[in-house]
């Protein structure tokens, strides 16, 4: 039920921009282009954890940034998951230029806790992953969304735990579910989430990924997120 109405509430359009909060707009002209109108660009934690793919992000994570996606993950308001996937799939697209590789582009969601998921009543991650292959698709970009990774164990929350933490929190903590491993060879994998701190997430998906592919597969892996953190991150626009 809780879903439902969350579903609903999403849809009905809202009296402020969720950005800045002004009058009789879902997302402004000067929020949007802050949310995908300066940026991708390729970031870098630091320190950068083992194995973490390169990595590009739409905006920095600040100010209306920020604010969206909150409103988006947090309060359910499920409309911004459009301009949150274009944004997206610019990410995606800086990360893996058309051109670069073979088959059709994989979005490959880094998943939420089922306890996170179901505090919110929505996947948000999953959710702009779709919109963002909906947007690559029709800049005619063959993509889709493969949720293949799970959670195998339980993890504590991330929030207050430093980098290091982070990384032993999450070690060993995704796997490829049954049948994935076969699917994910059929394209090009690019990893996806809403938002990357440390990146310890993006790390261990991308261990349980290679994990699961064949070992002489020498498909490269990217990721693409809607926003990373300004303070630590370095960030490259070359």
């Amino acid at each position: 039920m809780r879903g439902w109405w969350r579903e609903i509430g999403g849809l009905v359009l809202p009296v402020a921009c969720a950005g800045c909060g002004s009058p009789r707009t879902s997302l402004c002209g000067e929020c949007r282009r802050e949310l995908y109108g300066a940026w991708p660009c390729r970031v870098r934690p630091s320190p950068e954890p083992p194995g973490l793919p390169p990595v590009c992000a739409a905006a920095p994570y600040e100010d209306a940034v920020r604010a969206v996606l909150l409103a988006h993950k947090e309060r359910g308001v499920l409309g911004l998951a459009q301009p949150l996937g274009r944004a997206l799939a610019g990410a995606v697209d800086a990360v893996a230029p058309p051109g670069t590789g073979t088959g059709p582009l994989l979005l490959v969601p880094v998943p939420s806790t089922s306890r996170a998921v179901a505090a919110r009543g929505h996947d948000g991650v999953r959710r702009v992953a779709v919109a963002a292959a909906g947007e690559l698709r029709r800049a005619g970009r063959p993509a889709r969304v493969l949720p293949v990774l799970r959670q195998r164990r339980a993890v504590a929350d991330q929030a207050g735990l430093a980098a290091r933490q982070r990384l032993v929190n999450l070690a060993g903590a995704l796997e490829v579910a049954g049948g994935g491993a076969r699917l994910l060879g059929a394209g090009r994998v690019v990893l996806v989430d809403d938002l990357v701190t440390t990146g310890a997430s993006l790390a261990e998906a991308a261990r349980a990924v290679r994990a699961a592919r064949d070992a002489d597969s020498g498909a490269p892996l990217a990721a693409a997120v809607v926003a990373a953190s300004s303070v630590s991150f370095e960030i490259n626009r070359n």
